[in-house]
């Protein structure tokens, strides 16, 4: 009908829509959210969307294209240092954020698909999940290698608790994504368990977080009783190896918080899931950066190129080098031959 018309029909002028050919409707004919959402560019304004705005598309690409590297990096690595589980967690979370990401692309083409919204809700909120679980079994075995009698928590115990809540973390946001699927994201019980899992995941981490501190201290503690030197208590490389587990885990507990702050208001109220430059800069950037933290709080390159028995690990084809650890400062019992062309395929030289 024309705007006289629709004038005169009694409709409140708050439910009617012009079309781009100057065609008024009622509002009502069209649903913006769910899996039966008929609005497309041509039919509804942007502000109908849920984010009340088109995704970056360069943004986007950008971060797949990122993160198909990163994958890339930690199946070289896990295959160089033979760290299956790391590697299998490692890879899991680039991939999720790989199809999390393409499911933007999806809503910057349709920013009413509600495929693509489910995509990029369980694949980019749930991913970092994975990261926690590599950070957890490295930080195990860790312990296990440098000192298992300091923690206040057997090594195997980091297994058992903090890689359960993580799934019970994964679970609770995988049924709130699959009720609001369900629900056309009105469900406020899916809302409650995808905040009840990134609450859950918030808890964990600080609760790790103590853990990893207290370890830390006592191993620094630990090395100076050794007789090392305050600058020698830790080598470069474990402060390397150290240091990403810790930037890793910090990263992800910024971006955790975000994530609660943002869904506490709902998929409908927030002024915080409007906001695209807070979800590239908390969300994209915080994970991105804890991925690249990895590199280096790998447990190849922290330990694994030392292996358990006290042994310097070179390639097959060359024979092991007998060492004992000391606290990080190794020192070579007698060096056996090894062929000449033979590179070692790990070293436990510090960087320093």
């Amino acid at each position: 009908m024309d705007y006289e018309t629709a004038m005169k029909s009694g409709i409140n002028p708050e439910y009617l829509h012009e079309l781009p050919n100057g065609t008024w409707v009622h509002r009502g004919m069209f649903q913006s959210f769910g899996p039966g959402a008929n609005c497309t560019l041509d039919l509804c304004p942007i502000e109908w969307t849920i984010y009340q705005y088109r995704p970056s598309l360069p943004a986007n690409i950008t971060f797949m294209a990122l993160y198909v590297i990163a994958l890339s990096i930690h199946v070289y690595l896990g295959v160089r240092w033979r760290s299956w589980w790391f590697m299998a967690f490692m890879a899991t979370g680039c991939l999720y954020a790989i199809i999390g990401y393409s499911g933007r692309v999806v809503l910057w083409k349709n920013p009413w698909s509600f495929g693509g919204f489910m995509l990029q809700m369980i694949c980019v909120t749930g991913g970092p999940v994975f990261y926690t679980a590599a950070i957890y079994v490295t930080l195990s075995r860790a312990i296990q290698f440098f000192a298992a009698e300091i923690s206040r928590l057997p090594a195997k115990m980091f297994y058992w608790i903090f890689i359960s809540a993580d799934i019970t973390c994964l679970v609770l946001q995988a049924a709130g994504g699959a009720l609001s699927s369900s629900s056309r994201g009105a469900s406020q019980t899916g809302i409650d368990l995808a905040m009840a899992g990134l609450i859950l995941q918030v808890i964990v981490l600080v609760i790790f977080c103590g853990f990893f501190a207290d370890y830390m201290i006592r191993f620094a503690r630990l090395q100076r009783d050794r007789g090392s030197s305050l600058k020698a208590a830790i080598t470069t490389r474990q402060q390397l190896f150290f240091g990403g587990l810790a930037s890793a885990i910090l990263l992800i507990l910024v971006r955790c918080l975000y994530r609660v702050d943002e869904l506490s208001q709902g998929y409908s109220n927030s002024d915080k899931i409007t906001d695209e430059g807070l979800f590239i800069g908390l969300e994209g950037v915080m994970i991105y950066l804890a991925v690249c933290c990895l590199f280096i709080g790998h447990p190849g390159f922290g330990f694994q190129h030392v292996d358990l028995s006290g042994r310097r690990r070179v390639n097959q084809d060359a024979e092991e080098i007998p060492m004992e650890y000391n606290g990080g400062q190794t020192a070579s019992k007698q060096l056996l031959s090894t062929p000449a062309c033979s590179t070692p395929a790990y070293s436990d030289r510090p960087l320093s």
